[in-house]
């Protein structure tokens, strides 16, 4: 299916799924890489850049930032399919902004709190949006990603600190309006879920003993966004205190 035929859903629910995304090789090629990265660059990284559930223990590895410092991954950023739908999406020409990777381990009680990625970015206007790639199965069981449908269309929410590592910001008033929207989305390997910088989006922690829940995201802007320097800086005043309070050094 054509990216153009999945501009309308994006627009009128704040995300869209699109199965299949990559070609085998391509799919292939790209846990391949990350296999690479993860066991030969990850044990070199700084705080900031990797984060785990008990750093003494490897297997627990849950959030990766900044991916694009490796050569691969910068060159990667300039993949054609991904550019081409963030294109068509936000309806401008778009800068790829980075590549994360995210991990829920089994058995972990690390849940994903409701947010939106903009109160992150600090982006007029919110040309933003983000592309989650399912590296592995992902339902209600191992902490499958959950949409508020719609929500990317009244702006931001008030945000607050939270205790979760990596995901330093939440809203506090997430209620049972909000539950009611929600949308559970179930994925294959190389689905890819899209999302609107302003959609709100949560996850539950890994309920499974054994499955890992992993995933690889960019972010794009729209060559028309402008960080707001203020908010932004407010957002990193904030992410620092809340690495400091749990012991990390970030650069």
């Amino acid at each position: 299916m054509s990216s153009t035929n999945h501009r309308p859903q994006f627009d009128t629910d704040g995300f869209v799924v699109v199965r299949s995304f990559l070609s085998e090789a391509d799919f292939a090629e790209l846990n391949r890489e990350l296999d690479r990265y993860i066991h030969n660059v990850v044990p070199t990284l700084p705080d900031g850049d990797a984060f785990y559930e008990d750093r003494a223990r490897p297997d627990t590895l849950k959030q990766l930032s900044r991916i694009e410092q490796d050569p691969f991954f910068k060159a990667y950023l300039q993949h054609p399919l991904w550019n081409d739908m963030a294109s068509v999406l936000l309806g401008e020409p778009v800068d790829c902004q980075g590549a994360e990777w995210f991990n829920k381990p089994p058995a972990t009680n690390h849940i994903t709190p409701p947010h939106q990625d903009n109160y992150y970015f600090c982006l007029t206007p919110p040309q933003v949006l983000t592309m989650w790639l399912a590296l592995d199965p992902v339902d209600e069981e191992n902490g499958c990603l959950r949409y508020v449908r719609g929500s990317h269309r009244a702006g931001l929410r008030p945000h607050g600190r939270t205790k979760t590592l990596g995901f330093s910001q939440g809203i506090p008033d997430y209620g049972p309006s909000d539950h009611a929207r929600e949308i559970a989305i179930h994925a294959q390997p190389n689905d890819v879920l899209i999302h609107h910088g302003d959609t709100i989006h949560r996850a539950d922690a890994n309920r499974s003993a054994t499955r890992h829940r992993r995933s690889f995201a960019l972010v794009f802007r729209g060559q028309s966004a402008r960080r707001d320097p203020a908010a932004y800086q407010k957002y990193l005043d904030s992410a620092r205190a809340q690495h400091q309070e749990i012991g990390l050094q970030v650069s």
